[in-house]
Parts: C-alpha cells; sequence; structure tokens
C-alpha cells in the first residue's frame, strides 16, 4: 500500500530562531505590524509504500529522527495518507 506523509519541521519553541526573526522584521518593513513570532521551519511532503499506516508511520519517523530532523534542536509532525495506486504512480 502506498502512502503519503506531510511532515512538518520546526524548531523547538524555546529556541531562538534567527529565520523568524528576520521574516518578522522584513514584515515589519512591509507594515504588516498584525504578524509576530513567526517561525521558519522545513514541510516535506514523500509517498512510502509500507502494509499498513502504522508501519508507515514507523518508516516516516525513522526518517524524521535519522535524517530529516535535528532531535536536538527540532521537533516532527508526520500526517499519513492512504493513496490509490492509480495517483501514486
Amino acid at each position: 500500500m502506498t502512502f503519503k506523509a506531510d511532515i512538518t519541521i520546526m524548531p523547538h519553541p524555546e529556541l531562538l530562531d534567527p529565520q523568524g526573526k528576520a521574516v518578522t522584521a522584513g514584515l515589519e518593513s512591509l507594515h504588516l505590524d498584525a504578524i509576530h513570532d513567526v517561525r521558519v521551519g522545513k514541510h516535506i511532503q514523500m509517498l512510502l509504500d509500507a502494509e499498513d499506516e502504522a508501519s508507515a508511520e514507523a518508516i516516516a519517523e525513522k526518517a524524521c529522527k535519522e535524517l530529516l530532523a535535528n532531535p536536538i534542536m527540532e521537533h516532527f509532525r508526520i500526517r499519513l495518507s492512504a493513496v490509490e495506486s492509480a495517483a501514486a504512480s
């Protein structure tokens, strides 16, 4: 079975986010003062083959823990959805 994994990786809330601060400053220079506390992260989308949703979750989690996210500085969230065979190719 094929699954689509949407993975969001964000810096831990207690850590400084220099990219977020730079974006906040840029938005302020555009007079978009209603926007504040911007955090910049990553969004990764992948297709993966697994026997069931639990196996797909385990595969995506392993990818995040071992390559995609830095656990010291970032946390991640995985959202899975089943993909029909014709749509996956």
